[in-house]
């Protein structure tokens, strides 16, 4: 099974790759940071430099690498647009779509993918909560290209996951003492108790990759903040 995790450097994409390794994958692992590709490259089959909001560099990355057998999108601008939508900048709301939605389109248009494509969307696609009006809007659009893209793309399945609070590096624009309250509130109003660990959605989304009748589907891994 050969694997490429786009945003497999870190977080999420991180803990996927070191499953798939572990059930005996060929994984190959994408990002932008230098250090974090080179921390990870003894660890997967192989860890590339590019960028996904290049279409050139994501497209010569996939005729370079051929037919594979899963896709995993799981990378990130972090943060931005967060905050009121009215002091939101336009250009934050672009930069946001770039490079989340916009990155998955243009790797679902190039590679070569045969068994399934698995994307990271975010609960905040089915909340109400004040200053994420432009994550709603990025990861709502995520949720419902799902459908259409598994009816059109098949027999590649194609599904997604909506995690919720998730200890990750996405978290980083805050300081320790501040994150560690925010997870503290979240973990209080959840079902689960907690909040997330990159490993809980990694095992989501191995489920996904392996599961040949699953898709169209997005499955919320978010200790239960949508009964919440």
């Amino acid at each position: 099974m050969r694997v490429v995790i786009m945003g497999g450097t870190s977080g999420i994409g991180l803990a996927t790759a070191e499953q798939l390794v572990a059930d005996g994958a060929e994984v190959i692992v994408t990002g932008r940071d230098t250090d974090r590709l080179a921390a990870v490259r003894e660890r997967v089959t192989a860890a590339e430099a590019v960028e996904g909001t290049s279409e050139d560099e994501v497209a010569a990355f996939f005729d370079r690498i051929g037919a594979f057998d899963h896709l995993v999108l799981a990378f990130s601008p972090g943060a931005i647009g967060l905050g009121p939508v009215r002091e939101t900048k336009q250009a934050d709301i672009r930069a946001a779509f770039d490079g989340k939605f916009f990155g998955y389109l243009t790797a679902i248009q190039h590679a070569q993918v045969t068994g399934s494509i698995t994307v990271v969307s975010a609960a905040s696609a089915r909340a109400a909560v004040p200053g994420t009006v432009t994550l709603a809007a990025v990861n709502g659009a995520i949720d419902r290209i799902v459908p259409p893209l598994a009816a059109e793309l098949a027999p590649v399945r194609v599904n997604a996951v909506s995690p919720g609070v998730v200890d990750t590096p996405w978290w980083s624009f805050l300081p320790d003492e501040h994150r560690q309250a925010q997870f503290t509130e979240a973990a209080a109003s959840l079902p689960a108790n907690r909040v997330g660990q990159p490993a809980d959605v990694a095992e989501a989304i191995r489920y996904l990759v392996r599961s040949d009748y699953v898709t169209g589907t997005i499955l919320p891994v978010d200790g239960g903040f949508t009964v919440a």
